[in-house]
């Protein structure tokens, strides 16, 4: 019987997806793993012995050995992807990246609003212009994976198309912005498939993105991100391929955190230890990274968020971090039971143990 397990982050992001999805990986070697939103915005830490990859273009079965699908509800900007493949390759990673026709482009103009825009800024971006990208494929100004394969000439007046969507008027400026874009996309030996692709393996890891409490239909408005960051996309493309046997494995640290601006609970300074592989770091679009303790009622929030939308075989809990800072976690306060429970006691998944 064909298996699905999915991550999902119960957080504002930064729970700890990218080890999960690892720790995965490792004991189904012969999976593949599956972005079903966000995009190259994503930050998700692996490391493996000496190596250590944050896989953003790529899902965090790469490092592992492991082929990437991104479906149609990612975002994938070509000359960020070509940057991290080369980094992969150094790191004798898995390049092999197979997308949706209908996953949305990132162009650099989507990228100049998400760094630009006055709103934008003040709501919260990372700079990578998936917010952009997703607002524009409200308009008729659509960019699509297969576009990337199609004749180079509709490419080029699509993309002069969004070009004008954005006021980039002058065609001297809008050539030399595009030169590295149409570069890129030459440098790339595209796999546009659809979920047909997908039938071809016995056991699916689905890894999500950011985190519950950053989804557009459930975050706190303004301060969310425009995507679907709970297991809804991932139980569709489960049920498209007649997938029962569903295991969710939910992500949180053993404290919160924030990357960016909006409403947090019991927010504070925090000292931690052995977090010197920390991936979220001051940057000038997000800011500082946001501590706080753990708060159950909105974990249990989360989690009755997320079981709203698939129906499960199993559900697991994974608990990161668990090294950095001397506190318990109190599983009584959760109002959902588990069948599994891990813990996280490194940055690597060896350290990975069933705790409960």
């Amino acid at each position: 019987m064909k298996k699905a397990q999915i991550v999902i982050g119960l957080g504002f992001g930064d729970e700890g997806k990218g080890i999960t999805t690892d720790f995965l990986a490792q004991q189904n070697p012969e999976s593949v793993v599956i972005r079903f939103s966000g995009g190259q915005q994503a930050a998700h830490t692996v490391m493996i012995g000496d190596k250590k990859h944050i896989h953003s273009s790529f899902a965090s079965g790469a490092l592992r050995g492991l082929p990437s699908y991104f479906t149609e509800h990612c975002t994938i900007h070509p000359v960020f992807l070509l940057n991290e493949q080369k980094e992969l390759q150094v790191k004798n990673g898995n390049i092999e990246l197979h997308i949706h026709p209908l996953a949305k482009v990132t162009t650099p103009f989507d990228v100049w609003q998400n760094r630009t825009n006055t709103k934008n800024l003040e709501h919260g971006t990372c700079g990578k212009g998936i917010g952009a990208t997703m607002k524009r494929h409200e308009s008729p100004y659509k960019l699509f994976a297969a576009d990337l394969i199609a004749p180079r000439g509709m490419l080029i007046e699509k993309l002069k198309g969004i070009a004008y969507y954005y006021g980039f008027l002058n065609e001297d400026q809008m050539k030399e912005v595009l030169d590295d874009f149409l570069n890129a996309v030459d440098q790339i030996d595209w796999k546009i498939e659809d979920y047909t692709y997908l039938k071809s393996f016995e056991n699916l890891i689905f890894e999500g993105s950011q985190g519950v409490l950053l989804d557009m239909d459930h975050g706190v408005f303004p301060n969310v991100t425009y995507a679907n960051t709970t297991s809804k996309n991932a139980y569709e493309i489960c049920k498209l391929l007649e997938i029962e046997n569903i295991e969710m494995y939910y992500v949180t640290r053993i404290y919160s955190t924030r990357h960016g601006n909006g409403w947090m609970s019991n927010e504070k300074e925090l000292i931690l230890k052995n977090n010197e592989e920390e991936t979220c770091v001051f940057n000038d679009y997000q800011k500082e990274l946001r501590f706080g303790d753990l708060d159950y009622d909105v974990l249990n929030y989360a989690l009755i968020v997320d079981g709203s939308y698939v129906a499960v075989t199993e559900k697991n809990l994974v608990i990161t971090c668990l090294d950095q800072l001397d506190k318990q976690f109190k599983a009584e306060n959760l109002k959902i039971k588990f069948d599994k429970v891990y813990g996280s006691y490194s940055p690597y998944s060896k350290d990975f143990k069933q705790i409960f």
